[in-house]
């Protein structure tokens, strides 16, 4: 893979555009371009799909500075109250956010516009030609995995806004790439949330202002970070047995990396999980004590399979938002196409050399704080 440089100015090339905005965004590449040229051990599929990732968010970056240039109007958009999602992934959190999506009063990032935000959607007269199609390599090899969200209007986490800064697990779910994913744990996304935040006013451009429904579980690892950026914003966090949920997320992971590469590390993936989700547990519960815990609401795993709607209109209530009619329906009608679509067959935890015991002990901070009964909406 050619240097950052080189990568840059491919992008450059293929927009006519020269501004990529502030430099923030340029250790996160290099670090990223350099794990994955020494680290990653990337097949000739890997290659060419990460190297169009990467071209993919710089062409994006360039294509935002240069609306901003035309339209500095777009920095006076307020992004008011959000809310997060940012629970531990395989928890639910996703059905959640796709069932908080069928509200026609919010308004939630789209599969299709998180990764290609330009042009503002608000800008696209007819069918956007976004919708159903793949925007690189990557998306179109993943077409049918976990990956995809549901439906062609499906809710997308944050990780192709905060790729745009080059700070995001997307990366390495994607590919080995140890140092990157190290630097990832301690790095500072001040500015990478105020990026998040650019893009956001500038998809909401145009539109009929309505509240954001976002998630992503790497946001439990800079909660202060986001708080910067978004000082107003309140917090869902979806609740299941971290042994669990580890097994679940490292086989994700094992799967997309196995079709970027030969050689697959399967402890590697396990102990990269168990460190990355225990450190953003205890940071997320340090945020929460530090004055912050009546902005978050709990729901437990099993009350969400349980009564899913019933969770929804409690999370509404504690919001003092009201569900529409219109809202309640099309969560019925999602839940029925949808709950059991998702049944993943799980392996020995032995070959991601994750013992359930040891699992435990990583969190153990975690299951004391929140094994107070009960968990809000708990069964």
């Amino acid at each position: 893979m050619e240097p950052a440089a080189d990568l840059m100015a491919v992008a450059q090339a293929a927009t006519g555009l020269a501004d990529f905005g502030d430099d923030g965004f340029r250790e996160g590449l290099e670090r990223l371009v350099l794990a994955l040229g020494t680290e990653a051990r990337l097949n000739a599929t890997g290659e060419h799909a990460l190297r169009d990732r990467i071209v993919l968010h710089l062409r994006q970056r360039l294509m935002v500075e240069d609306w901003y240039r035309r339209h500095p109007e777009i920095g006076d958009e307020e992004i008011r109250a959000p809310l997060f999602g940012v629970s531990l992934p395989r928890t639910g959190s996703s059905a959640l956010s796709y069932l908080l999506s069928s509200d026609p009063d919010v308004r939630y990032l789209r599969v299709w516009e998180s990764s290609q935000p330009c042009p503002p959607p608000s800008t696209v007269k007819g069918p956007d030609p976004r919708r159903g199609a793949s925007a690189s390599a990557a998306d179109e090899r993943l077409k049918g995995g976990s990956r995809t969200p549901s439906g062609i209007d499906g809710a997308m986490e944050c990780q192709d806004l905060m790729a745009l800064d080059f700070r995001s697990q997307i990366f390495q779910a994607f590919a080995q790439v140890p140092s990157y994913s190290q630097w990832l744990l301690e790095a500072d996304l001040h500015g990478t949330y105020q990026y998040h935040k650019r893009v956001l006013r500038l998809l909401q451009w145009g539109e009929r202002a309505r509240p954001w429904r976002l998630k992503a579980p790497t946001h439990m690892l800079y909660l202060n970070a986001l708080d910067a950026a978004y000082p107003d914003a309140r917090f869902v966090m979806t609740h299941r047995d971290p042994t669990e949920v580890m097994l679940s997320v490292a086989t994700v992971y094992a799967d997309i990396i196995g079709k970027f590469s030969d050689h697959v590390d399967h402890a590697y993936i396990g102990e990269l999980n168990v460190q990355c989700w225990s450190e953003a547990m205890t940071r997320a519960i340090a945020f929460r004590k530090a004055g912050n815990d009546h902005r978050f609401f709990d729901i437990d795993f099993r009350a969400m399979q349980a009564d899913p709607l019933g969770q929804v209109r409690r999370l509404y209530g504690w919001l003092g938002e009201d569900v529409s009619p219109a809202f309640e329906q099309a969560m019925a009608q999602w839940w029925e196409g949808n709950a059991a679509t998702e049944r993943m067959a799980k392996p020995d935890p032995a070959r991601f050399a994750l013992e359930p015991a040891a699992v435990r002990a990583r969190f153990a901070e975690y299951l004391n704080h929140m094994g107070r009964p009960p968990i809000e909406g708990a069964a």
